[in-house]
């Protein structure tokens, strides 16, 4: 199944939880990775461990786990996890720990599965918040998902037909990925995919709908934009990563991505497959070009 798929399968089957949780229960939600929305919950003393191990409690299929990857315990009500000597580490808000106590939302990434620790007396509000965002946005790059992209391409149609005015929409993703993930693993593809969102998302509008729609792939949904306007935005962001030393265990990675602009100025007979066939067209037109470039 498609990665898009088995999200939006796992999100569909997500509902309230079976029983409210007590405020002095800490838990761990997955916000990427093969169980979205499961919830570990952590209400005993009793040491939880991570691993593919079949003897760990939290048993992890993924080929960048170790057999016994890491552990959380609990002494008087405070929670700690360690790494237990992995191959690839522990990683709490994005930096590599090898012992630490864990605080109410951090982020806590073994293998390529990010959970998000839970703990204090807004515990059950906070696992809602949790899903809800499980709902809208990408685990792994904090961007829309795209599910969310579809409702707001559908809304923001709707909108500019009534009013007359543009839309525009970048798409974009990144050149030679399978490569990345050859030379860097699953692990350092993640990185460069994560930390590329963050730089797009720095400049952007608050207005403008940026949206994971695919493994490395990204749409920009932009009201209102005018193409020449849409045009200049995309080789911004297309220079910018180009330029950009993404970091992989410190080491400098480079990447480019091509990007396609579709425009339109919407009447009655417009759907939102107008305007993404024409933004889809683009893409492929960049690739055709020779990639790292702007077609409209």
């Amino acid at each position: 199944m498609a990665e898009r798929e088995k999200r939006e399968t796992l999100i569909d089957s997500l509902g309230p939880p079976e029983s409210s949780l007590d405020p002095g229960t800490a838990c761990l939600i997955v916000l990427y990775g093969d169980e979205l929305g499961r919830r570990i919950t952590l209400e005993s003393d009793a040491p939880v461990t991570f691993g593919r191990a079949t003897e760990c409690q939290v048993v992890l299929d993924d080929e960048t786990v170790s057999r016994m990857h890491a552990r959380v315990t609990r002494q008087r009500g405070v929670f700690e996890i360690e790494d237990l000597g992995s191959t690839n580490g522990v990683f709490i808000n994005n930096v590599l720990v090898p012992k630490r106590t864990l605080c109410d939302g951090d982020q806590v990434k073994v293998g390529r599965t990010i959970y998000k620790f839970l703990h204090g007396g807004n515990i059950e509000a906070d696992y809602h918040e949790v899903i809800y965002h499980l709902m809208t946005n990408d685990g792994l790059t904090l961007a829309y998902n795209r599910r969310y992209f579809e409702q707001q391409l559908l809304g923001e149609l709707s909108r500019a037909i009534r009013y007359e005015r543009p839309l525009a929409l970048i798409m974009f993703d990144i050149d030679h990925f399978k490569r990345v993930n050859d030379t860097r693993g699953h692990l350092g593809g993640d990185e460069i995919l994560r930390q590329l969102a963050a730089a797009v998302a720095q400049l952007i509008r608050r207005e403008d709908v940026f949206a994971r729609i695919g493994g490395e792939e990204f749409a920009l949904l932009i009201p209102e934009g005018t193409v020449a306007g849409a045009g200049i935005l995309a080789e911004r962001l297309r220079k910018m990563i180009e330029e950009t030393p993404f970091l992989v265990e410190a080491e400098p990675v480079h990447v480019t991505c091509s990007f396609g602009l579709g425009y339109l100025v919407p009447d009655d007979r417009s759907k939102p497959k107008d305007l993404y066939e024409r933004a889809d067209s683009a893409l492929y037109a960049a690739k055709a070009a020779g990639r790292n470039c702007v077609r409209t």
